[in-house]
């Protein structure tokens, strides 16, 4: 640590959240920060995803940090070049930009309670060491593809939807998609209409509602920037319509109907044939699954050159995908629009904590953490996007500023006592996930399968409350809640 005030700070990925963090800190005064980024260039899930149609599902205004306001988003709910373009130029306003160390991969990390600092270990051999260790890697950066039999032997291109194949021509092409979520819904509309057949293979219906987007015209803008407050009430608006949006799915169940009744409605509308549209029901609650937006997706499947498939897939074949009444659906090249691995948090790095603990053991049974920052036995190590702090009805940026706002105030408490360490008392961290299991376990997530639980039926990922009680909780570091260790008690006296 050079001083009292500047302690070394890593920051792992250089998305929202590791840009964002890094951002707050530089404006607390903290500036020795290193933000290592396996890519090679900034943007976490905005970069990787590029496939057609990509965009955000929260509106703008409110999809952007409070402190760097954008007034000339070129539509309501703006699309993947101009939200990563926003962040570059965030980025570098900022001045974090040129602290990222681009095509750094961080293989592991452990702590050197000796020395109070964190030993970063890269992919090329390297060691960083710092202070301290805040891993941004957020919860939808590894995509998965499905383990299905006879995968390797397609004839022709397959990919991700997160690592889309620009190369490849989709022109007049049979094309297979696997999967029927947020991605899905987004790219089958665009590719519809130049492909010759497209196959979308659905394991279970999404709920989709109506998407209230618009482009935004030049006096639009010009209104952003003469009266910045226009655009801030309409931040404040949207972020009043998502925790209202929460409370449908998760508390009140008259209003849960109502989100129910517009499905209803937005589907019978867009969907005449009543077959289509009875594979296209869902067989769970509303909020169960993530809720999606959009306005091209059923329209899109009533086209004539558009299959749905409900049938499970048994196998790959060279040809296409056979179904479990033994068809193969024929195709030339398969797009998987299957997801990502959200509960695996911070894997495939090895963390280790106090006593070489390995945080793959503390997390054997689900990944937790106090507030979703704090693990304890893992001093000087601060989570942004963390375990339960996904939301399913808001803008996860204002979560994110919660944990930028409250990692600057526990940084504050190293810089207050050089070489000393912050760790979170096991009683708060344990009391807290016993509110968080109990909630969770009493939410509408617990009634499917989905990208939110754990195998043992946890729910890792998700908040059970609104975006205003998790910015409460975390406006303020309770100091009862950590030990501040310094050099001194480490040594025995």
């Amino acid at each position: 640590m050079s001083s009292t005030t500047t302690p070394s700070v890593v920051v792992i990925g250089a998305g929202f959240g590791g840009i964002g963090v890094a951002c707050v800190l530089r404006r607390a005064g903290f500036t020795d920060i290193t933000i290592l980024e396996k890519a090679d260039g900034i943007g976490g899930v905005w970069r990787d995803n590029t496939y057609p149609g990509a965009a955000c599902d929260v509106p703008s205004s409110l999809y952007s940090y409070s402190f760097a306001p954008n007034r000339t988003w070129p539509r309501r709910y703006s699309e993947q070049p101009d939200i990563l373009a926003y962040l570059r130029r965030t980025a570098e306003a900022e001045g974090v930009l040129h602290q990222v160390r681009f095509g750094t991969e961080v293989t592991g990390a452990w702590f050197d309670e000796g020395d109070g600092v964190w030993h970063v270990d890269l992919a090329g051999g390297e060691t960083v060491t710092a202070d301290v260790l805040i891993p941004a890697v957020g919860q939808l950066s590894r995509p998965i593809v499905p383990d299905l039999p006879g995968a390797a032997t397609f004839a022709g291109p397959a990919f991700h939807s997160a690592r889309w194949d620009h190369d490849v021509d989709l022109t007049g092409k049979r094309i297979a998609v696997v999967g029927t979520g947020a991605s899905a819904i987004q790219f089958v509309p665009r590719i519809q209409p130049s492909a010759a057949q497209v196959t979308v293979f659905q394991r279970s219906a999404p709920y989709v509602i109506p998407k209230p987007d618009r482009a935004y015209r030049p006096w639009h803008h010009r209104m952003f920037t003469a009266v910045p407050a226009s655009q801030q009430l309409g931040r404040g608006a949207t972020f009043g319509i998502g925790e209202l949006l929460t409370t449908a799915l998760t508390a009140w169940l008259p209003l849960g109907r109502l989100a129910d009744l517009i499905f209803r409605l937005h589907l019978r509308v867009q969907v005449p044939d009543a077959e289509l549209r009875a594979r296209l029901m869902p067989g769970y609650r509303i909020g169960c699954k993530r809720l999606l937006f959009s306005n091209d997706w059923y329209p899109a499947l009533t086209q004539p050159n558009v299959d749905v498939v409900t049938g499970r897939i048994t196998e790959i074949t060279p040809a296409g995908v056979r179904t479990e009444d033994g068809r193969v659906h024929e195709a030339d090249v398969l797009v998987y629009g299957t997801g990502f691995t959200a509960t695996d948090f911070l894997a495939p790095m090895a963390i280790r904590g106090l006593g070489g603990r390995d945080l793959n053991d503390e997390w054997a049974d689900g990944a937790r953490a106090h507030l979703g920052i704090a693990v304890p036995g893992f001093p000087n190590m601060f989570l942004v996007y963390g375990p339960n702090t996904n939301l399913g009805g808001n803008s996860i940026i204002a979560m994110m500023e919660g944990q930028f706002g409250y990692i600057r105030d526990l940084v504050r408490l190293v810089a207050a006592r050089p070489r000393s360490y912050v760790d979170v008392k096991r009683t708060a961290a344990d009391r807290f996930d016993t509110e968080m299991r109990d909630r969770l376990g009493r939410s509408v997530w617990v009634g499917c399968e989905s990208w939110y639980r754990e195998e043992n039926g946890r729910v890792t990922t998700n908040w059970p409350g609104l975006v205003r009680e998790y910015r409460r909780r975390t406006a303020r570091v309770d100091a009862a809640e950590y030990a501040v260790v310094g050099p001194r008690l480490r040594q025995g006296a």
